[in-house]
């Protein structure tokens, strides 16, 4: 099946496969690393949410000077005198304040319900991400070898149109074709040329692409394989498959939960709060002698909220909104999944076919380009007619070789959109990212401002 595409890479030693290719990209990939640093981030929402069960601790201290004048008269009939006296305070102290909530209506346990949905809507995200760019890998590399193979195809072509026109010239030289027939020799060998440029602007770019998604250069790159074994019979089973695991469908099914229990936690603002406070301060204060002073107290506190101006209602109207987008993005999501399907599936059938086709053409074509060319020797053909069969050939072969392509890429198109392209999945050589560590070393951390990584 991948015949022109292995036939344009042939003895080339040491090249690069697939599976190696798409390994690079799933440990070097910028794009990737980024949404696994964000989802480290959102890691974090769950100890910041689990620190409302936990107490809230103050220190405070002072030190200061205080001046005090203060002036008296010696008596309230003449003669008097006006007496001032000075005294200079220090006054210093410190202190402890302890605050532990114990209800605030259910406020610190939705956030922590809904800090794990999010931890668990950012992993299926960077599930998705994981097949978005698995995906693009492979198109990439098929794209070098389409367009690689199309070059040296197009290479030929134009060698094969310039002895073409040297046999024609040499014809035209003892009267056997006339000017006609050079010209349109001439017209093929440019017209060759141009597309031989374009083709080789074309391989610059996915070459350009392919370092963008892998990370280096191409170099000799094996032809790569479908992966039809790990795809489902048929389409109504691609479907219902995509449809109960694909990260979208989870990452949004998540983000409602999410959702849901923000609106729980806005309606919690409405509720009591009851708090355990507990102080202890100590002063010294005096001039001459120091005055010690000591208050230690424990209060149970219960707030009622009554009024707060109305924001809170806005909050929980607001928080009913996103519920329900974030609904509606639940069936938008399901949506795209089954279309995404649907067109892959489509896409793999049609390039089967067509390589069936292309074959069958790439075949005819090279035995009626042998037979028109015999025939132009005996003078039952122009050479026009040469000419002809030649771009038949060349174009059936480049369009076998973007089937082939086509074939390849549309089998992963059809993995991602179930659901099931993952490193894991493909049996890619590389240790596989486990989003649960960072989660398990920070969740439980009461202190600490470095991250498990060090920094």
């Amino acid at each position: 099946m991948l015949g022109v595409l292995a036939l344009a890479f042939a003895g080339e030693a040491q090249a690069q496969t697939l599976d190696s290719a798409l390994a690079q990209a799933y440990r070097s990939n910028p794009e990737l690393n980024s949404q696994r640093a964000a989802l480290r981030a959102v890691d974090e929402n769950v100890p910041q949410a689990l620190s409302g069960y936990r107490p809230r601790i103050n220190a405070t201290a002072d030190v200061g000077n205080q001046s005090l004048t203060t002036k008296t008269w010696t008596s309230t009939t003449p003669p008097r005198t006006l007496q001032t006296n000075r005294d200079a305070l220090n006054p210093t102290g410190y202190g402890v304040s302890l605050s532990q909530t114990v209800y605030n209506g259910g406020q610190t346990t939705n956030r922590v319900r809904q800090a794990e949905a999010q931890v668990i809507q950012a992993r299926e995200t960077l599930r998705n991400t994981e097949q978005n760019i698995l995906l693009d890998g492979v198109t990439a590399f098929m794209n070098v070898l389409r367009d690689t193979a199309i070059v040296k195809l197009r290479q030929q072509s134009l060698a094969a149109f310039e002895e073409q026109l040297r046999a024609t010239r040499d014809r035209f030289q003892v009267g056997e074709v006339t000017r006609t027939d050079v010209a349109q020799a001439e017209a093929r060998l440019a017209g060759a040329q141009s597309l031989l440029l374009a083709a080789n602007a074309r391989l610059q770019t996915s070459r350009a692409q392919y370092r963008q998604v892998i990370g280096s250069e191409p170099g000799k790159l094996v032809p790569g394989r479908p992966v039809d074994k790990l795809l489902p019979a048929s389409l109504d089973a691609a479907v219902a498959t995509g449809l109960s695991r694909h990260p979208a469908i989870e990452a949004a099914k998540n983000g409602a939960d999410a959702a849901l229990l923000q609106v729980k936690v806005a309606e919690g603002s409405l509720l009591p709060v009851v708090t355990l406070e507990a102080n202890y301060l100590r002063r010294f204060e005096g001039s001459s002698q120091l005055e010690d002073s000591m208050t230690a107290q424990v209060v149970g506190r219960l707030t009622v909220p009554i009024y707060q101006g109305g924001s809170e209602y806005s909050t929980i109207r607001q928080a009913k909104e996103t519920l329900g987008q974030k609904r509606l993005d639940v069936d938008v999501s399901r949506e795209q999944v089954r279309a995404a399907v649907v067109q892959s599936w489509g896409d793999l059938q049609a390039a089967k076919a067509q390589i069936e086709a292309e074959q069958a053409q790439v075949r005819a074509n090279e035995i009626a380009l042998e037979g028109v060319k015999e025939e132009a020797r005996v003078g039952q053909r122009t050479t026009l007619d040469v000419l002809n069969a030649q771009t038949d050939l060349v174009n059936s072969q480049v369009a076998l070789v973007t089937a082939q392509r086509d074939r390849v890429v549309a089998s992963y198109s059809v993995l991602s959109g179930i659901g099931g392209l993952s490193a894991k999945q493909l049996g890619l050589n590389v240790q596989e990212y486990d989003d649960t560590v960072h989660y398990r070393q920070v969740r439980d951390a009461w202190i600490g401002v470095r991250t498990p990584d060090g920094k």
